[in-house]
């Protein structure tokens, strides 16, 4: 079952004035800045209120939101909901119908287990589903 809204990710083209932004915006420094290695993009975290903010800007012209940037400008990427156990959920949507980028969980920024809904079954909108690591 997706609990709630773990988090929105916004794509930037330059995190360290996005970052500046946001904090300008939200009236608070990010709680958290990591490397995702393995998916090409580095990230920035606010937390407002019971909300989180990803900033995510790529690390690599091959990354994931390199090409988002290129196709769609900077602005919404993903919508990022919590789950209990993210591989009943994966098996629980794919029995429902809804097709994945990749279907085995992996690790991802902020201390999570991934796994993200192709937007050709979500109406264009990237889901992430999102379980803490033990």
């Amino acid at each position: 079952m997706l609990d709630k809204i773990e988090h929105i990710g916004i794509a930037v083209k330059n995190a360290a004035i996005s970052k500046e932004l946001f904090s300008k915006l939200f009236n608070t420094p990010p709680y958290k800045e990591e490397e995702v290695v393995s998916e090409g993009v580095k990230t920035i975290f606010f937390q407002t209120g019971p909300n989180k903010i990803e900033l995510l800007e790529a690390s690599n012209p091959e990354s994931p939101i390199a090409k988002f940037i290129e196709k769609r400008g900077e602005g919404i990427h993903h919508i990022a909901f919590a789950v209990e156990n993210i591989e009943a959920e994966i098996e629980r949507l794919k029995q429902e119908g809804f097709q994945f980028i990749q279907e085995v969980p992996k690790d991802g920024a902020d201390n999570k287990r991934i796994v993200f809904l192709h937007p050709k079954s979500t109406n264009g909108v990237l889901i992430e589903l999102c379980q803490e690591k033990s």
